[in-house]
């Protein structure tokens, strides 16, 4: 029976890990060990290139990559799904230095931007590199731009490019099943759909079947959308420019259009210090959006599973 055989790119394409990070696993942990064809390039066994899909998997719920490659192949299996990752003590700093080099990079280097993004992924996992890298990242080039400091092509450049790697990262997650469905939009005026990005990011990793209608949908379309799709929660997302009191008025009135066994979350810094609203769960960090999800969960006794 003949084997089948990978390239390095053809690897890179089906697991998500870079031709970089391949080669220093290579030489950090011994893992993969390819062999040589007859031009001297790598090659990649079908088994090896399942177990490095799966480590991907396991890395992008919060996994370290030093532990995966201790680990055998059925060990990897065995692994609880979606296990949340506890930072250690000094992680922040490098967190910290990555966002200074890639704030950087957005103004001297953006051709290099996204290949340095991509590589801080592969490095960290999806979780990691959404709450240490992008939430950051993303609150500094907002601070750099309000300064004056930042062009707006610049700032444009940062979203869509960040954006493309977000939308990249989730759309190799395995799907899932696994309740609350949750609906994710914003409402009209409201064009920021970055932070949606992260916040579906970190629930889709948390076992929640996520549907996105992108950005600025129309508040009863909104309605009739959970309706048709049976959602068990419609989450929106508010960036600091949002007008306050027309956020609060908008809330109040979808509220009432969703049926009541359908929870409404609002998170972003749109919602930071807000009063509470009757029926709406406020999520202004991507924190407290995972805590609105198990406090959901709970209520109605739900295991996360994978």
């Amino acid at each position: 029976m003949t084997s089948t055989f990978f390239t390095i790119a053809a690897v890179e394409r089906e697991t998500g890990l870079s031709k970089d990070v391949l080669r220093v696993w290579e030489r950090r942990y011994g893992f993969p060990a390819p062999t040589r064809d007859l031009n001297g390039e790598r090659c990649y066994p079908l088994e090896q290139v399942e177990r490095l899909r799966l480590m991907k998997r396991l890395m992008d719920q919060g996994y370290r990559p030093g532990y995966l490659a201790s680990l055998a192949t059925a060990e990897l299996h065995a692994l609880p799904p979606r296990r949340a990752h506890i930072p250690a003590a000094n992680d922040g700093k490098a967190d910290d230095a990555a966002v200074e080099q890639l704030l950087a990079t957005v103004q001297h280097q953006p051709g290099a931007f996204q290949q340095a993004m991509q590589r801080q992924l592969a490095r960290q996992g999806l979780a990691r590199f959404v709450e240490h890298v992008a939430a950051p990242l993303s609150s500094a080039v907002g601070k750099r731009w309000a300064d004056g400091k930042l062009a707006i092509f610049d700032e444009h450049f940062y979203t869509e490019e960040t954006q493309r790697v977000l939308r990249q990262a989730i759309g190799a997650l395995p799907g899932s099943r696994h309740p609350p469905s949750i609906l994710l939009t914003t409402l009209p005026g409201e064009s920021h759909g970055l932070g949606l990005l992260m916040a579906e990011a970190l629930l889709a990793l948390d076992g929640a079947a996520c549907t996105s209608l992108g950005t600025e949908t129309p508040l009863l379309d909104i309605a009739r959308a959970a309706y048709l799709h049976r959602s068990d929660v419609v989450a929106l997302s508010f960036s600091a420019a949002y007008p306050r009191r027309q956020l609060v008025a908008a809330l109040r009135q979808l509220r009432q259009a969703l049926p009541d066994a359908t929870a409404l979350w609002a998170g972003g810094a749109g919602v930071n210090g807000l009063d509470a609203i009757d029926g709406v769960c406020l999520t202004p960090t991507l924190d407290d959006g995972r805590a609105c999800l198990m406090r959901w969960r709970a209520e109605r006794n739900i295991l996360a599973t994978g």
